[in-house]
């Protein structure tokens, strides 16, 4: 592989984190929306609204999986 190609390769990459960081981000704040909604609904489903917080927590892990592949630790 071209020294080239490695780089082409790593953006590529860089760019695929970076859109699926922003799914992810967008689909976090879309749960915090219905979260929001069902909890102020009175007759609220809770069992809805705990499988949806659990989810939210799940984004939240993969986000942050994501962000330090966008930003690894530097060893210093």
């Amino acid at each position: 592989m071209t020294g080239e190609s490695v780089e082409e390769s790593q953006n590529d990459n860089q760019a695929d984190l970076l859109s699926e960081l922003a799914r992810l981000k967008e689909e976090h704040r879309d749960l915090d929306s219905a979260i929001d909604a069902l909890e102020r609904n009175v007759v609220a489903d809770q069992l809805q609204i705990q499988r949806l917080k659990k989810r939210k927590l799940t984004l939240r892990d993969r986000i942050s999986y994501v962000e330090d592949q966008i930003t690894p630790d530097i060893i210093a």
